[in-house]
């Protein structure tokens, strides 16, 4: 098991920005476009120091993947970022002809994951893992801290092949202490419990160990698997935790559609685990805007309530189940929704 940090989580400013530049200083292959979001994808740090490496393709994301394309036949690295709506939606045709049907290694990076945005729709990238993991030899990541966030950039660079990699803006939790090492091979399990296996990615997972700790507090012991890869999926962890507990939760900031509980439920499936499974993540709906992220959660069913509420039922458990405090950010750091 590996060690994680309690809440409330102490947050960090733009980690992927600072961990690209710190890259790039030593790697002259690096490149860095931008889709008319710099300082909304933490890019204007690049783009202040290394300003002959940077590229401001404007509101054209389409055109954009094509460039990134371009660069990477010359010999580039291309880190592309905009928000995740805009790099999957708006640019699967160019992602999939320009960039993955040539293998290149190009790094797209979708910032403002699932709900996380308050934009309504339009920008709510709730079907990005969906489109990606479709795509074939393309890499999919939803880290989930800021200590991942800024090993990730590191660890993709020179990985075959492109990728797809979501993160959250702004002030990012730290979870994991500064010794932890962000494996893209392996699910890394974080609490051992054979009642309850929680399949965690992204943003989910601070409310899965939220909702292990009260469910823990009842008896029920939850094992707790921080999934950063959603492709290639590490599907002999998946097995195995699944296999030895009673029923399997999955928790995505993203539809239950195509996701981490699709590729959860396929491994199980093929696997032969005949144990309940219940999806949390958006249920076949659009959200809508709102002014803060705990209200989204709260509404579409993401919330660590709505995780320990999977749980109890799977389980069959009588009498009411352990109740979850309210969604907060707090002056302290970043907690759970």
């Amino acid at each position: 098991m590996l060690a994680h940090e309690e809440p409330p989580y102490r947050t960090v400013l733009k980690p992927y920005g600072r961990a690209l530049v710190d890259l790039a200083r030593g790697r002259d292959d690096i490149v860095c476009l931008s889709g008319d979001l710099t300082r909304q994808c933490e890019v204007d740090l690049f783009q202040e120091e290394l300003p002959d490496r940077f590229v401001h393709a404007g509101m054209a994301e389409a055109n954009m993947m094509g460039l990134a394309g371009a660069l990477a036949r010359s010999g580039h690295i291309p880190f592309v970022h905009t928000f995740g709506v805009f790099a999957t939606r708006r640019s699967l045709d160019q992602v999939i002809n320009a960039i993955a049907y040539p293998e290149l290694p190009v790094r797209i990076v979708g910032f403002m994951p699932g709900i996380s945005s308050p934009g309504g729709p339009s920008h709510q990238a709730i079907d990005d893992v969906s489109l990606m993991r479709s795509v074939p030899g393309m890499t999919v990541i939803d880290v989930a801290d800021a200590v991942q966030t800024r090993q990730v950039v590191r660890a993709v660079v020179d990985l075959p092949g492109p990728v797809y990699m979501r993160l959250k803006r702004g002030e990012i939790p730290v979870i994991f202490p500064d010794d932890h090492q962000l494996s893209l091979e392996h699910a890394q399990l974080l609490t051992d419990g054979d009642d309850v296996a929680l399949f965690a990615s992204g943003m989910m997972l601070a409310a899965a160990l939220a909702a292990e700790r009260l469910l823990r507090g009842e008896g029920v012991s939850v094992s707790v698997v921080n999934v950063p890869v959603v492709k290639p999926l590490d599907t002999a962890t998946v097995a195995a935790v699944a296999g030895r507990c009673r029923s399997v939760i999955t928790a995505e900031n993203h539809s239950v559609i195509g996701g981490l509980g699709s590729a959860v439920a396929e491994t199980m499936a093929e696997a032969g685990v005949g144990h309940p499974l219940r999806r949390i993540g958006l249920q076949d709906t659009f959200a809508e805007g709102a002014m803060t992220v705990p209200y989204l959660f709260e509404k579409y069913g993401l919330s660590t309530q709505h995780v320990v509420d999977a749980a109890w039922t799977s389980l069959g458990q009588t009498g009411p189940p352990p109740r979850a405090a309210a969604a907060a950010e707090t002056s302290d750091g970043y907690s759970p929704v």
